[in-house]
């Protein structure tokens, strides 16, 4: 089953928040492209400190949602900040809705998604410091572990990416979800 799938993704993401989702899909035979505004590298947070740098695959404004089955957003406070400023990453994500393929967001990566204006109506979860971001933005907001609404997983922390990673492969592998809706 061959899958191709973009983690999007600035400097300032949560180091396991990329890491673990990528190793666990890269494990099921999926091709994972980081995607970022500029190609080269982008730096990790980890541990309350700037972590490893990662390669970039491809930038922004080189791919589409047409190229991905699916599209993954980590965390991170600065990561989310910078991207949801970016246009062209707020219509790459809005795109993956659009097409009603698998989206994946935990901790802080939801703040994209406000800004990509596609959380209203949906339910989701992530770091408890947004949840009245999400809920002022329409969302129906919970603290549970992974929450899954028609292929859009969401989880809180780096503690529940055993969780997140189980529920995104599923997810992918069940492919384009009819009900997905932004």
């Amino acid at each position: 089953m061959e899958k191709r799938i973009a983690i999007i993704a600035t400097d300032g993401f949560e180091e396991s928040e990329l890491k673990s989702p990528k190793e666990a899909m890269e494990k099921e035979g999926f091709t994972v492209d980081i995607v970022s505004e500029n190609s080269g590298s982008i730096k990790a947070w980890a541990d309350g400190n700037w972590g490893k740098e990662y390669t970039v695959d491809k930038t922004i404004d080189s791919v589409n949602a047409d190229q991905y089955n699916a599209l993954v957003l980590p965390g991170g406070v600065i990561n989310p900040d910078k991207l949801r400023r970016n246009e062209n990453a707020l219509s790459f994500v809005r795109d993956f809705f659009k097409q009603k393929k698998p989206v994946a967001a935990i901790c802080h990566g939801p703040q994209v998604l406000i800004s990509a204006d596609v959380v209203k109506g949906r339910k989701l979860t992530s770091f408890n410091s947004i949840k009245d971001d999400l809920v002022n933005a329409g969302a129906e907001w919970v603290d549970e572990e992974v929450v899954v609404d028609e292929g859009f997983v969401t989880s809180r922390n780096p503690d529940d990416l055993p969780a997140f990673n189980s529920k995104l492969i599923e997810e992918i592998k069940e492919g384009k979800h009819t009900l997905q809706h932004a």
